[in-house]
């Protein structure tokens, strides 16, 4: 891609990341599931970088996801952005690398809200100096099902997604 182009095409994938991120910020809590447990829809943009556009696209705009919501909700929501956003976009890369097409989306994306999780885990563990293992399960299977979700829609949008390129 051109840089004028790849500039214009970050913008844009930002612009829709904090567009559903804002959506997401107004739905009411989800039936059964813990609060702040949210879809992830953001995630699907940035999986489509990961997979379609570059690696260096993909952390950019994870990057630049944390710093949003470190301006628009503060230092704890920038903090746990970046640590689940970062880990989960390198797991997705990584598993990307090795499998290549061989794995499906909803797998890299239930991967990618795993680590998203564990890395946002860890990060509250380490402030509150001791771990809150009774949230695990609950992580993991809010991760699991949030990762079938976005990674079915990323599946379904992917003809769209491919006319922005």
């Amino acid at each position: 891609m051109r840089k004028a182009k790849q500039i214009t095409f970050l913008g844009l994938m930002l612009a829709v990341i904090i567009t559903l991120t804002a959506i997401e910020q107004t739905l009411p809590p989800l039936p059964l599931l813990p609060p702040n447990v949210r879809l992830g829809l953001s995630n699907i943009v940035t999986m489509y970088c990961a997979l379609f556009v570059s690696r260096t696209s993909a952390v950019t705009l994870n990057i630049l996801k944390s710093l949003f919501a470190l301006l628009t909700r503060g230092h704890m929501a920038g903090l746990l952005s970046l640590c689940g956003g970062l880990l989960s976009i390198c797991l997705i890369i990584l598993l990307a690398a090795v499998f290549g097409d061989k794995i499906s989306y909803a797998a890299v994306s239930v991967a990618g809200a795993l680590a998203h999780n564990m890395g946002q885990y860890a990060a509250v563990s380490v402030l509150l100096a001791a771990p809150f293992v009774y949230y695990l399960p609950i992580l993991i299977v809010s991760g699991t099902v949030m990762g079938l979700v976005t990674g079915t829609l990323l599946k379904v949008l992917l003809p769209v997604l491919h006319k922005f390129r």
